[in-house]
């Protein structure tokens, strides 16, 4: 149980989840939560939105505290969830056998309005980088797929999504993240459905 509590402390207290929160208004708004875990996101979102998890011990633990979880693969997503303002998934998508199709099929649930935002390790263009201890997370022998901020961006622009953010939302400023961004080994790209 103190695993739990800590990850759902980690969350509250990161400047980076704040900042995207805040930017894009999530606290208000119906996030479809892939991947959602115990809930440790999902807890943060506005009224109607439901996270996806392939543990049954996590959608126990989740509706046990009143969220909202139900069981479910990412790359198989039913097609009756209906439509939400924004989609979250953060530390999935290289970890996706399909990555180009779990992005296609996320269409189904987006409006004109929706934004997709998902938060991927990246591996670095200054490659020295990656010795770092927290760049090592990049290069995890349970990732299937491996992302640079460039082929992150092209991924979701070639899925039909365009891209409105590529950066780690270490800072709200922009070009304070700007000026960080070749140094964070996790970005996070925003897009709209196009």
């Amino acid at each position: 149980m103190k695993e739990k509590e800590e990850l759902f402390r980690k969350i509250e207290n990161s400047t980076t989840f704040r900042n995207i929160c805040s930017i894009f208004g999530l606290r208000s708004k119906a996030v479809l939560d892939i991947g959602c875990g115990y809930g440790q996101y999902l807890k943060h979102f506005g009224q109607g939105s439901l996270g996806i998890t392939t543990a049954a011990e996590e959608v126990k633990f989740g509706q046990a505290n009143s969220l909202n979880i139900t069981l479910g693969n990412a790359e198989r997503l039913p097609n009756d969830l209906g439509k939400f303002e924004a989609i979250w998934a953060n530390n999935l998508y290289e970890h996706l056998l399909s990555p180009h199709a779990f992005l296609m099929n996320l269409k189904k649930f987006a409006d004109e309005k929706s934004v997709v935002i998902l938060g991927v390790p990246v591996v670095p263009k200054i490659v020295s980088l990656i010795n770092l201890k927290w760049w090592r997370g990049a290069l995890a022998s349970n990732h299937v797929n491996f992302f640079t901020r460039d082929t992150l961006r092209l991924s979701i622009e070639r899925a039909g999504w365009k891209s409105v953010a590529v950066r780690p939302f270490i800072f709200e400023n922009t070009l304070l993240d700007y000026l960080a961004r070749p140094f964070a080994p996790h970005i996070y790209v925003v897009a709209k459905n196009d």
